[in-house]
């Protein structure tokens, strides 16, 4: 299939010249399909997955209708999960970056009502948020969806799943009935045609098929037994030596067991299950995605909406009942046409859950035994960052520029020290390499950010 490149569409010059600095130089096969019906204003179905480059493809259509002058909710964006929001709405932010003052809210429960308030009071031009929470602004008057031109329902599948039917046809009865509505889901199960037939108007259907290749994502299966797991877990990472992993178990239970399991192992892991505090949760996946926690051992709830760029590995500690399951965990490696690797431990009794999947495939899988591999004793898994959190964010007019800043000058830290830094409404969060953490944190303790003193302390 031949790529084309975004300059095919009648898009602003200062759009396209932003797609190129963010490294979008050819149209992924949704967005391929997708803007040129959502350029043209109709309403659409488009069945992708996660790490197909969708935001991008219902994001420069609801851009492109803003009126920057207008601080009124003119798109609306709703996704099943806080932290699928906060990277839909980054990438909105970056999208929207040809055109100045846009201004972009995320409204997610596990969050004070107060700040998302103040922030609607002060307008915004595109929200992005979860069913429950954006259905409480509007329960309290706080939110106004009667300029609403965009309306997108990004997983849906995921949404309904977690019971949002109701909340979603509230929200969308405040929208006018004028507005361009695009659905994005995964799957295309019969509980989406009937909301699609509920609140669309004659929508355009595209699907794009998930290039799960061998030549794509390397698949491995061990067989073993289950009082030989963990070290059998142990073994394959000794083998495949990724620098990080996603490890899947089916039970919350089971993502502790292996993940203090690892760390006793000096494979350094964190737990992350739908128990976790949000606050919890969110710390868990920024130390994963700054490289100062390695291994994250999720459950499938709780991993939704995780987008990691450059993800090598994907383990399934526990195989999923399901075939689409499986497709969707380790469809999180090979983003973007990269290679991944997924590697699967299966027990004696769970042959069917492989037949289902190689039939699902339509490919022949093998399966082979742990005591197969040649392993490097020696080595482990032992973080080469660690991450800082500032108790300031974009309340506080706090920009990355201004923390690096606080930290390569007064601080003296070197810049190629510092790695990611996100920024949150009410936080920050920095990534050090492991041998200036320490002093990165003694001076921003005893120094000013912005000309202000922040809490600061490691994660």
């Amino acid at each position: 299939m031949t790529t084309q490149s975004f300059s095919h569409l009648e898009l602003p010059p200062a759009l396209l010249s932003n797609l190129s600095d963010m490294g979008y130089h050819s149209m992924t096969p949704v967005q391929a399909q997708a803007l040129p019906l959502a350029l043209a204003g109709g309403d659409l179905i488009a069945q992708a997955k996660t790490g197909s480059g969708k935001t991008a493809a219902f994001a420069i259509p609801l851009l492109l209708k803003l009126n920057p002058r207008h601080f009124g909710v003119q798109g609306l964006v709703l996704c099943p999960t806080r932290e699928l929001s906060t990277q839909v709405a980054a990438e909105i932010r970056r999208l929207a970056r040809y055109q100045e003052n846009i201004k972009v809210v995320t409204l997610c429960g596990g969050q004070p009502l107060g700040p998302q308030i103040g922030s609607l009071e002060h307008g915004a031009h595109v929200v992005v948020g979860t069913p429950g929470r954006i259905k409480d602004h509007l329960r309290k008057e706080t939110l106004d969806l009667s300029a609403v031109k965009t309306l997108v329902l990004d997983e849906a599948d995921r949404m309904l799943d977690m019971g949002f039917m109701e909340d979603m046809e509230t929200i969308i009865g405040y929208t006018p009935e004028s507005r361009q509505s695009l659905l994005f889901s995964a799957t295309f199960p019969e509980n989406i045609k009937a909301l699609s037939a509920k609140f669309q108007r004659e929508p355009e259907q595209i699907a794009v098929e998930s290039q799960l290749t061998t030549e794509v994502i390397s698949q491995r299966f061990f067989l073993c037994k289950a009082e030989n797991k963990l070290d059998d877990l142990i073994r394959v990472l000794k083998h495949i030596q990724v620098p990080s992993a996603v490890v899947f178990c089916n039970m919350k239970q089971t993502t502790e067991e292996v993940a203090k399991y690892l760390d006793s192992r000096r494979f350094n892991a964190k737990a992350l299950h739908g128990d976790l505090e949000q606050r919890e949760r969110d710390q868990v996946l920024t130390q994963f995605k700054h490289q100062s926690c390695n291994i994250l051992v999720a459950t499938d709830v709780a991993a939704r909406g995780l987008d990691v760029e450059d993800l090598p590995a994907v383990i399934n500690y526990d195989l999923p009942r399901d075939s689409e399951v499986y497709v969707h965990r380790i469809g999180r490696t090979a983003r973007a046409g990269k290679e991944g690797l997924a590697v699967s431990l299966l027990e004696e009794n769970e042959r069917h859950k492989l037949d289902k999947i190689a039939h699902y495939q339509g490919s022949r899988l093998k399966v082979q035994t742990t005591d197969e591999l040649t392993i490097d004793e020696q080595f482990s898994m032992l973080p080469s960052k660690k991450t800082l959190e500032v108790a300031g964010g974009r309340k506080d007019k706090i920009r990355p520029r201004d923390i690096l800043g606080a930290l390569t000058g007064d601080a003296g830290i070197p810049a190629s020290a510092v790695g990611k830094i996100d920024i949150s409404d009410v936080r920050a969060f920095v990534s050090l390499d492991i041998n200036q953490a320490d002093k990165a944190l003694a001076r921003l303790l005893d120094g000013k950010i912005k000309g202000r003193r922040f809490k600061v302390r490691q994660v």
